[in-house]
């Protein structure tokens, strides 16, 4: 190699040396930028790896150039702009405040001011949170062994109340803006549809209850088929019915009982269907209302004393005189009922009456209520169905507490117990058809419900 360099000319040899030597001296020159390497040993070296994870902290006066390799590393990087100074911009999302929940279980005697009270709120927060009326209404309900949950932030105050109104549904009391406002939460109700029959041995509460239905669910059918169905006088031993109703669930676990969706009861041979339609009611297969006019007695009674009986010997006169209604017993001061929707047309007292109310109904229908204890509703009035009018007592002329019933159709007196009963509106020819194929497939569930159950009973 020497020798080859020997026998150029001069003046290459000259270019030839100055070309070596500055490479040297470029060589032993410190370089600007540094790379670590994954497996360097060098601790310094080392602390400069990215990590996964870890923000990356650029000087704001260095330069560089955004490489291959530093574009896919896994650690998170501002973008650089290679023409101007990087700065490092952070942006923070903005953060709820922490609260923190606690309980309280309501207790006989605890007033919502009392509770407040004990769970260290002022009497100031208690004003604003009952200033929300849908959330007043329902805390003047609590009762014992409900439960509230009260959230509070970091400064102790209530930013949220919630209160479990049933099962479904809760009702949730939110500060917005410094004031309170509610709102019900309602959980999604999965709906299955099951079946009940009894026969009746005894009475029809203990064949309802050794079915397997609530309390609530017999004085449904009972309110059902009790414009047909004298619950009182008409039962005999081996009438029987059948049931759908709903059961409902939420999250899978069993919270309540629904509606009754169609019922059959047969009394002394006579049956009678019964299927809900959309609009609440229940209606026979042939769009007839179930629901009449009038109900068939104005008080829940436990016998009756007298019957209506043309010539009746009185008790007291000792006279042989009609009897114009039917007396039904009960405990004084029971809640007496309008038999239907009309208006006030007499509400006093007399001897023979004692405290008296009497109601048209229409043109054609009239009804008496007489010897009540008290009267709570005034010549005028206008009522509805199943509205409380008085109270049963034994005001007047008579041996005992009871109520005595007229029902006058033309002005004439009827029998209240076996008047033939004018029925509520039925459905007409456009819902007809709907109904009536939805009520046969429930008939039909009822019919292969009851046979299976027969069948293995």
């Amino acid at each position: 190699m020497a020798g080859f360099v020997q026998q150029l000319p001069r003046r290459h040899q000259v270019l030839l040396s100055t070309v070596a030597a500055a490479t040297l001296i470029v060589l032993l020159l410190p370089s600007e930028q540094a790379t670590a390497s994954r497996n360097t040993s060098d601790p310094k070296l080392a602390e400069q790896q990215l990590i996964l994870g870890e923000r990356l902290e650029i000087p704001v006066a260095a330069k560089a150039a955004v490489t291959a390799q530093a574009q896919h590393t896994p650690a998170l990087q501002p973008s650089v702009d290679t023409t101007a100074a990087a700065e490092t911009v952070a942006v923070s999302e903005p953060v709820e405040p922490a609260v923190q929940w606690s309980g309280y279980k309501v207790k006989s005697g605890d007033s919502l001011a009392r509770i407040f009270e004990r769970m260290g709120y002022s009497p100031q927060e208690l004003y604003k949170v009952t200033q929300d009326q849908q959330a007043n209404k329902y805390f003047l309900k609590l009762r014992p062994g409900d439960t509230l949950r009260f959230a509070k932030d970091t400064n102790d105050e209530l930013v949220q109340l919630a209160y479990q109104i049933s099962p479904i549904d809760t009702l949730i009391v939110s500060k917005i803006d410094g004031s309170y406002q509610s709102e019900i939460d309602t959980k999604e109700v999965q709906v299955q549809e099951a079946f009940a029959y009894a026969e009746i041995s005894s009475s029809f509460w203990n064949a309802g209850i050794n079915a397997g239905l609530t309390e609530n669910q017999i004085m449904s059918i009972a309110s059902i088929f009790g414009w047909d169905i004298d619950f009182a006088l008409d039962l005999r031993k081996g009438d029987e019915f059948s049931v759908i109703f709903e059961k409902e669930y939420v999250d899978g676990e069993f919270v309540g009982y629904g509606k009754v969706l169609a019922a059959e009861f047969v009394n002394q041979g006579e049956r009678y269907q019964a299927i809900l339609h959309e609009d609440g009611d229940y209606y026979a297969l042939d769009g007839s209302a179930m629901r009449k006019s009038f109900l068939r007695s104005p008080v829940k009674f436990t016998y009756i004393s007298s019957n209506f009986n043309p010539r009746r010997l009185h008790p007291v006169t000792g006279v042989v005189r009609p009897h114009n209604g039917t007396d039904y017993v009960a405990p004084v001061g029971t809640p007496i009922m309008s038999s239907g929707a009309g208006k006030v047309i007499a509400s006093a007292y007399n001897n023979l009456n004692g405290h008296y109310v009497f109601i048209q109904h229409g043109e054609r229908y009239v009804t008496k209520y007489l010897h009540l204890s008290k009267r709570l509703v005034k010549r005028g009035d206008k009522v509805k169905q199943g509205d409380i009018i008085g109270r049963l007592g034994s005001t007047g002329r008579v041996t005992g507490a009871h109520l005595h019933y007229e029902f006058l159709v033309d002005g004439v007196h009827r029998n209240p117990r076996n008047v033939e009963l004018p029925e509520a509106e039925s459905l007409n020819a456009q819902q007809l058809p709907a109904f009536k194929k939805i009520a046969e497939q429930r008939l039909a569930m009822l019919e292969n419900n009851r046979r299976t159950y027969l069948a293995m009973n």
